[in-house]
């Protein structure tokens, strides 16, 4: 009964006893221990066989600035280096010092055994120096690496930085990270497993892959549109994509992994160079694609010296300055300005502008990202933010490339609707010569119809003065005197009318020697192939005959159509042998015409255009015209003052070591037909 009684109270006795030596525990353990790792008020970061991937919150770190950059990991755990690390919820956690190195103190608690490897992953590829401390109370097994250091450094091959975790099962494990950056940066982390790493990777890389692929891409297929047209505006869209490029292989690491992996030093050319260089390039291609210097020509001046300024700037904040908030500002006012300028040259009724305007609003979303990032404002940063200036670079570039093809159909269109009014001139001065053609028609009428009245007359005379003596005789002089008078008029009339005719010859002559005929009127001149070899023959042989074999001068006719035979060694030489339209292979009046619009156009007529003039391949007509060309410029060092397109036609270069008598190049039409 004594014991039933008393057994409550024993029982509080030693609850209270209890909880003294555990509390006496606790105090003596915390007061002795010097170098067992202080968690402070950071909240673990608990792992389990649930996640795969695990964030790095701010309330899961603490950081210690050290602007002498001198501290060690026993430093900063003695009391009054570990008394100085902040919660990162509590203060802003950006790394703005560019000399300071920051320690970052982290705690991961491990509820039991785990089944796989943590990893611990940083974001930034712009960290200079990062040492990783696996054990917080020795420096053994610690990792160096970052920007400065080669990539072999690493302790796995991957863009981001990757450190293992060793945990201990149902403990709580403090680790510390010592971060140096050249730049502005913020503390982006998270915690992954192996299988969230397999699993990440091929994703990653795959459209990190597709992404510089498309901008692989175009930069092939506009190159290749530049060295086919000779456009400068394609150049210039290729090195803005390259300069694209370049940032972000900066930006994600894939450079530093993939291209220059041992060469730390030109990792940091890259990082402070890529941005001006965007800039730059950027900012010369949309003012040649929006045409500014003709448009706005006052506003380009501006946009330029903006553009010159910024690009220096940058450089200089790059190398000297490191202030990240003034490179923000110095991309904003050019960028801002270029939106402008598309904007005004919109409204004046340039549509391909529309595309800036669109590529600028894409881009806009995924450098406001960009800014936030860098300002240290870390709300709205995840995966999908990350990237999203490569989403929006990548759409840039594709809406920017189909912007050139709308450009250069709005060129075309001008320029179809210009040869439609030239046509259209040239058509009403037809109309005018079909009716000059019409008068003199009329006018050789009228002059029929007056003859024979006037001969009437004479034979109606004539009976009268048979019938009247002396009357005859003197309506005799009188008809004579008639008569003579209208042999002149007649004489006059056909005067005139030859006159009128070889004017007529020579104005068709004179539109030959000009720019404004085209193939329908240039054939009525040259209507076929027997006139062309007619008068290519009477043009080659026009001082005289001579045999190119033996020297002969006398010749008889060849079996064909004007070809030539020497009558002693019976070599026979066509028409064309020897001259530019040898073995030409498509139609001589087609040759005759391209002939004459390269001439008159001094060679510069694009074989594209003369395609479609003369309804033959763009390769025929580009192989012809660079004879044509060659013919022009040795015409002009021979004979500089003679500006006759025919001479063109006995150009024999290129024909002199055929000694087989060509017996004219077959006169194929083109396959096109």
């Amino acid at each position: 009964m004594c014991c039933s009684i008393n057994s409550p109270k024993l029982l509080c006795r030693a609850r209270a006893w209890q909880w003294l030596w555990l509390l006496t525990i606790a105090l003596l353990s915390a007061t002795s221990s010097t170098g067992a790792p202080v968690v402070g008020s950071e909240k673990p970061i608990r792992v389990d066989a649930l996640h795969d991937e695990l964030p790095v919150e701010l309330s899961n770190y603490s950081v210690l600035e050290d602007p002498s950059g001198q501290l060690t990991l026993r430093d900063v755990q003695r009391p009054q280096h570990a008394s100085r690390f902040v919660l990162a919820s509590r203060i802003d956690p950006t790394m703005e010092h560019v000399g300071s190195a920051y320690w970052l103190r982290l705690a991961v608690q491990a509820p039991g055994l785990q089944r796989q490897h943590w990893y611990l992953e940083l974001f930034d590829s712009h960290l200079n120096n990062i040492t990783f401390y696996p054990a917080s109370d020795t420096e053994q097994g610690l990792v160096r690496t970052g920007a400065d250091w080669p990539f072999a450094s690493r302790p796995y091959s991957y863009k981001n930085f990757l450190m293992r975790l060793p945990l201990q099962p149902n403990e709580s494990q403090t680790y510390y990270l010592r971060l140096q950056s050249n730049s502005k940066t913020s503390f982006l982390a998270r915690l992954r497993t192996e299988r969230g790493i397999a699993e990440q990777f091929p994703t990653e890389y795959g459209l990190l892959g597709g992404f510089y692929g498309i901008l692989l891409i175009m930069v092939v297929y506009n190159f290749c549109l530049f060295v086919f047209t000779g456009e400068q505006t394609y150049l210039r869209y290729v090195v803005y994509v390259l300069s694209c490029s370049l940032v972000f292989l900066s930006e994600d690491g894939l450079g530093f992994q993939y291209f220059w992996p041992d060469q730390p030093l030109l990792n940091k050319i890259v990082a402070a160079g890529s941005p001006p260089l965007l800039l730059l390039s950027f900012g010369y291609y949309a003012r040649q694609f929006l045409d500014t210097p003709q448009r706005l020509p006052q506003y380009d001046l501006w946009l330029r010296a903006i553009i010159l300024l910024s690009v220096v700037a940058l450089l200089l904040d790059a190398l000297w300055w490191k202030t990240d908030d003034l490179g923000i500002g110095l991309y904003l006012l050019p960028y801002g300005m270029l939106l402008l300028a598309a904007l005004r040259v919109w409204q004046r009724g340039f549509r391909p502008a529309r595309f800036i305007l669109l590529a600028h609003s894409l881009v806009a979303v995924g450098i406001l990202f960009l800014i936030l990032r860098k300002l240290g404002i870390n709300t709205f940063t995840n995966t999908y933010t990350v990237y999203s200036m490569n989403a929006a670079f990548v759409l840039e570039v594709v809406v920017l490339s189909y912007a050139l093809g709308d450009k250069m159909k709005s060129i075309q269109e001008s320029t179809l609707r210009a040869q439609h009014s030239l046509v259209k001139q040239l058509r009403k001065k037809h109309e005018v010569q079909e009716q000059l053609v019409e008068q003199l028609r009329q006018n050789e009428e009228l002059k029929d119809q007056l003859n024979s009245e006037l001969e009437g007359l004479v034979t109606l005379r004539t009976q009268e003065l048979q019938q009247q003596g002396e009357t005859i005789a003197a309506q005799n002089r009188e008809l004579l005197q008639a008569n003579g008078l209208l042999a002149l008029q007649s004489a006059a009339i056909e005067k005139l009318n030859a006159e009128l005719q070889l004017d007529l010859q020579k104005a068709q002559t004179a539109r030959v020697l000009s720019q404004e005929v085209d193939f329908g009127e240039f054939s009525q001149i040259y209507p076929d192939k027997d006139t062309c070899l007619t008068y290519l023959a009477d043009l080659k042989w026009a001082n005289g005959y001579q045999c190119r074999k033996c020297g002969h001068d006398n010749y008889c006719e060849g079996r064909e159509a004007h070809s030539r035979r020497c009558t002693r060694c019976r070599y026979v030489e066509s028409a064309t042998a020897n001259t530019l339209l040898q073995k030409c292979k498509f139609s001589i009046v087609k040759a005759f015409y391209a002939v004459f619009l390269l001439h008159t156009h001094k060679g510069n007529y694009s074989a594209q255009e003369l395609s479609r003039v003369l309804d033959l391949r763009r390769a025929t007509c580009w192989s012809f015209s660079q004879k044509v060309a060659d013919a022009i410029s040795r015409q002009t060092a021979e004979h500089p003052e003679d500006e006759s397109w025919t001479r063109l036609l006995l150009d024999d270069s290129g024909n002199e070591n055929d000694e087989s008598g060509d017996e004219a190049a077959a006169l194929v039409t083109d396959t096109r037909h």
